[in-house]
């Protein structure tokens, strides 16, 4: 039995997020029935984490178990046939029995993508989060953005009702650009809760608004309360854009 590792890239807007349920399409549905019809048997894929409906991967993980002799580098190109043109898969790796494409990740990073233009954008619609009001203060969202860097308690930006063991992870970095109209919010962690990065940008966009001054972000953590925190950002904005294994078969360094 292989296990065989895909790399993949998907427009979430059409999906209800990866994980399958029973009265929706998401992304692991789809995939999982064009495999099945390429390799001749029932799949089960394993996916590097749960996005939320809405929520786009430029990179994504799966790996799945086939008695299937089809050649890695002959994967990808039969089974995007039987794939509809927002999911698309770009690579196939043979790795060892024990890989897991979520418990054998490292890291993962989010970016999330803010259109700050009164005007707006054809292209960007399901893309962006459109934010019209004001202009934001890269500098000011970088300074709250700072706050959570670093081992937290992550409790204020999870949404309510997240059943989960620990609430603690590791924030690696999280930095703010902008590019003319468009601010990108780059967070890289060891794990994420359900919502969490848009709930931080939420926050780091309150802090540009005034709502509370940016090194107060180290006092909303500790409080642990999700209403002290900014809002849930729109997840047409977000997007998977990095994912790191220690796994031979995947080559060295990240996923991008």
């Amino acid at each position: 039995m292989r296990n065989i590792a895909l790399k993949l890239m998907y427009v979430g807007t059409a999906y209800h997020g990866w994980q399958i349920q029973k009265n929706a399409v998401t992304v692991e549905e789809v995939l999982e029935k064009a495999l099945g019809k390429i390799v001749g048997h029932p799949v089960k894929c394993t996916g590097a984490g749960r996005t939320d409906a809405g929520v786009h991967a430029r990179v994504y993980l799966a790996n799945f178990r086939t008695t299937s002799t089809i050649p890695c580098d002959r994967l990808p190109l039969a089974v995007n046939t039987r794939l509809p043109a927002d999911i698309v898969v770009t690579q196939a790796f043979e790795v060892s029995e024990n890989f897991n494409a979520i418990s054998s990740c490292v890291k993962k990073e989010y970016t999330y993508q803010i259109y700050n233009s009164r005007i707006p954008h054809a292209f960007y619609v399901d893309r962006v989060w459109f934010y019209p009001y004001k202009e934001l203060d890269r500098a000011v969202m970088q300074a709250a953005a700072d706050g959570f860097v670093g081992t937290h308690d992550f409790a204020a930006v999870k949404s309510v009702g997240t059943d989960v063991k620990s609430t603690v992870r590791t924030v690696h970095y999280f930095d703010i650009t902008r590019e003319g109209r468009m601010l990108f919010c780059r967070v890289c962690a060891d794990g994420f809760l359900y919502n969490m990065v848009r709930a931080m940008v939420g926050t780091v966009v309150y802090a540009a608004e005034g709502k509370f001054p940016p090194e107060a972000v180290g006092d909303i953590l500790a409080g642990k309360c999700r209403t002290d925190a900014g809002p849930t950002a729109p997840p047409g904005g977000l997007y998977m854009t990095g994912l790191w294994y220690d796994e031979p078969g995947l080559g060295e360094g990240a996923l991008t």
